[in-house]
């Protein structure tokens, strides 16, 4: 929220539409064995032997799923390939290419665009991915950003949403809510500047939550977690329109019903906080809020012993039989129906 008053803007035209392409992807580095070919051709060349594939595209448009009042741009980048990168996790496979299409407005100078692409960077060297490709061109509408994740996997290890039975243990990695109480701190500031400018926001005691709003994290460590203590979710996805949505998918995709715990959500003691500053409830910000992109998976309680006591996963609930529905069991032991409040792209 604090401007530069004299940002140095050097225009995209000058570089034109070849010249931008090659400026922006110039630190780009070549780290995957399947990458035979990346940028520089008429499409990039791959070769994953024999493993099989994944491909997962997400779409973010300024004003939609990012505000730029408070996002800065190298974040906005590194977010927009850890989201993606995120639902090839959830499929327990191993991310190593992405592609990045960008349309822009004229509003961008190409040092925008730089901090964007520094972002990116830093992502794709974080999570050793290649960047293999994407597009440029231009927008009337703002900033618009598409990546495509592609990721390798064993055919035995991959893990889809439709595999869950009666009886199988829910459980969640780190923490939920979070993200979505940051966003409700940077509004609010946002609100607070545009009413007086000179006023720049005191936001020490939100780190956490803000963090987990702009530089989110995948879990690309849980594949190999799980690997070490010899268990294979039976179903999986990751959080990133709400707990309580992400559980439906699971439900109506497996056949199944599910219990869930009020007691057992893993929620942050910053997270607790914030919620009574807000005077919301914490469950409900908890199970509807999205944007954590944690990992939602389902086991077989036969390995209930291999992972309770691990730090990394919280078993929050139980499968059940499709006719029993979807509930949340209260602290009071009451059993309420689950509704998904989370996100909704498409929704009025």
């Amino acid at each position: 929220m604090i401007e530069d008053k004299n940002p140095q803007r050097t225009s995209i035209a000058q570089l034109g539409e070849f010249g931008l392409i090659d400026h922006l992807t110039k630190n780009f580095e070549i780290t995957q064995a399947s990458t035979l070919k990346g940028i520089g051709d008429d499409a990039a060349v791959l070769d994953f032997k024999d493993k099989k594939v994944v491909v997962s595209t997400d779409l973010l448009i300024e004003g939609v799923h990012f505000d730029l009042a408070y996002m800065p741009l190298k974040h906005l980048g590194y977010k927009a390939v850890v989201v993606n990168i995120s639902d090839i996790c959830a499929m327990n496979a191993k991310a190593t290419q992405i592609t990045v299409s960008v349309a822009v407005s004229n509003r961008f100078p190409l040092e925008a665009l730089e901090e964007l692409f520094a972002g990116i960077t830093h992502a794709a060297a974080e999570y050793k991915v290649d960047v293999i490709g994407g597009d440029t061109t231009s927008s009337q509408k703002g900033l618009i950003i598409s990546i495509t994740a592609i990721g390798e996997a064993n055919e035995d290890e991959i893990v889809y949403r439709n595999g869950a039975k009666e009886t199988d243990l829910l459980v969640v990695t780190g923490d939920i809510g979070a993200a979505y109480m940051g966003l409700q701190v940077l509004e609010r500031e946002k609100q607070v500047f545009q009413v007086n400018p000179n006023n720049q926001p005191d936001l020490d005691a939100y780190t956490y939550l803000i963090e987990r709003q702009l530089k989110p994290e995948a879990r690309k460590d849980v594949r190999t977690l799980l690997h070490a203590l010899e268990v294979k979710p039976t179903a999986m996805i990751d959080i990133s329109d709400g707990l309580s949505s992400e559980i439906m998918h699971i439900c109506k995709q497996s056949k199944v019903g599910c219990n869930l715990y009020e007691d057992k959500l893993p929620i942050d003691p910053q997270f607790i906080n914030v919620c009574e500053e807000f005077n919301i409830d914490s469950t409900t910000v908890a199970i509807n809020g999205g944007e954590d992109y944690e990992l939602l998976f389902t086991i077989s309680i036969q390995d209930f012993e291999k992972i309770k006591a691990n730090p990394n996963f919280t078993i929050i609930g139980h499968m059940t039989q499709e006719s029993e529905g979807i509930h949340l069991i209260t602290r009071a032991n009451t059993k309420i129906p689950l509704k998904a409040r989370g996100w909704d792209a498409l929704s009025e």
